[in-house]
């Protein structure tokens, strides 16, 4: 008598979409780019849960808002973003956590302008959830994203993150899994460029932005840029591609490394010399 042959199959875990508009999205990373996704997810009906580890300072559009702020992860959560650019010992523990408590099937998002999104899925256990974007102070509100799937990325994983930034008014641009992706890696070069510009005393820093509006189209100048998106933002950018590249061209301008180091001061310096024109 024939036995059958019963074929064992390991069970995968399947990262599968939000099931609506209610589900419950946690926000954790930077605090202005927590900001730009919680407004952003709330205005398009999503449930939000957010934490800014280590920040002390009240969000003012999440406090007009129906977001939770969570400093645990809610085990709930259908849909997980991970914001941090600045600090990758934290974005680590937080990728950590996110691992942890939410189901395996839960989808995480991860900024990954200043460290790759493959590298991140390294941290984690369950790594085809982990897809990249490219999240920069001032660029959620665009109507494009870019999403970098990792070496682990299956097409099902890449598929529910896109559809995801799609139900919230989203373009996705695949790109490949590099430091500073596509726009922020280009927007932060030429915010070096001007660095070093006002370092070589070319131009103040006024002028060296209306250079750029009238001559090259810019929406704004290189310098006021850097300053809504925070020059540390940019720094973290520029010093990650600096270490992945080794080259001379991704040098960071030492005027913007004490912009990014030590406040405001070249500010109030800027309106002195401006002062005395």
């Amino acid at each position: 008598m024939k036995t059958k042959k019963v074929k064992s199959r390991k069970k995968q875990s399947r990262v599968v979409r939000p099931r609506d508009s209610r589900s419950i999205v946690h926000i954790v990373g930077d605090p202005a780019n927590v900001e730009e996704y919680v407004r952003i997810c709330s205005a398009h009906g999503y449930n939000v849960s957010y934490h800014c580890p280590g920040s002390l300072e009240p969000l003012s559009t999440i406090e007009l808002s129906a977001a939770r702020n969570e400093s645990h992860v809610p085990a709930n959560a259908s849909f997980a973003l991970e914001l941090t650019n600045v600090d990758l010992d934290q974005k680590r523990r937080n990728l950590e956590m996110l691992d942890k408590v939410l189901p395996s099937t839960t989808a995480i998002v991860s900024s990954s302008i200043t460290v790759t999104a493959t590298e991140q899925a390294s941290w984690i256990r369950h790594k085809v959830r982990l897809v990249g974007c490219s999240a920069l102070p001032t660029l959620g509100d665009k109507p494009l994203i870019e999403i970098a799937p990792t070496v682990f990325s299956p097409g099902a994983t890449v598929q529910v993150v896109q559809t995801f930034f799609r139900s919230i008014g989203k373009d996705i641009e695949l790109v490949q899994d590099r430091i500073g992706m596509v726009f922020p890696r280009i927007l932060c070069r030429v915010i070096n460029e001007a660095a070093f510009a006002l370092q070589e005393e070319i131009a103040l820093p006024h002028d060296l932005d209306q250079a750029m509006v009238v001559a090259a189209g810019f929406p704004v100048g290189p310098i006021a840029w850097a300053e809504r998106i925070g020059i540390t933002q940019v720094y973290a950018v520029l010093k990650s591609l600096n270490r992945d590249l080794g080259e001379d061209r991704t040098r960071v301008a030492p005027l913007l490394t004490q912009m990014a180091l030590s406040g405001t001061w070249w500010q109030q310096a800027t309106a002195f010399h401006e002062e005395r024109r």
